[in-house]
């Protein structure tokens, strides 16, 4: 199956976030029920660094698995049996948060699907994020899809 890349514009054709949570900047690769690459540039401007923390800023945890659920969501919504629908975050397993991510990164995102249940529209995604080519965070997300 051939790769599908994605602008802002696209990404939000498939998933339903708009600012300030759209987390996804664009998708470099994208095979439908296979895998999904994305990134998300930290914008040093975003509000949530005046308190976290003040002069030594660092992205909040909540915020990479948010953009990790997202792109488990572009990888899912992306398929035609689950086209349309509203990803609802169910839980996340197996997290580890490995390096800083700080204001001005760009994280890469790779998500794939480690098991489906289709008759209930559940998914689980392995995550994975890259901060310049280290592992900085990964995790296991779980969607169900309404």
């Amino acid at each position: 199956m051939k790769s599908i890349p994605l602008n802002r514009q696209q990404i939000m054709e498939i998933i339903p976030h708009r600012d300030p949570m759209l987390l996804i900047d664009e998708v470099s690769e994208l095979i439908p029920g296979e895998r999904c690459s994305a990134k998300f540039y930290i914008d040093p401007c975003r509000e949530i660094f005046q308190g976290h923390f003040p002069g030594e800023p660092v992205l909040p945890g909540v915020y990479t698995v948010e953009a990790a659920a997202q792109t488990a969501d572009i990888l899912l919504l992306s398929m035609e049996r689950y086209s349309g629908k509203i990803p609802l975050f169910l839980g996340i397993d197996h997290v580890s948060f490995l390096q800083k991510i700080l204001p001005g990164d760009t994280i890469e995102l790779h998500a794939a699907i480690l098991k489906e249940r289709q008759e209930k529209g559940i998914a689980t995604c392995a995550v994975e994020i890259y901060n310049r080519d280290v592992l900085a965070a990964k995790a296991d997300v779980t969607l169900a899809m309404r």
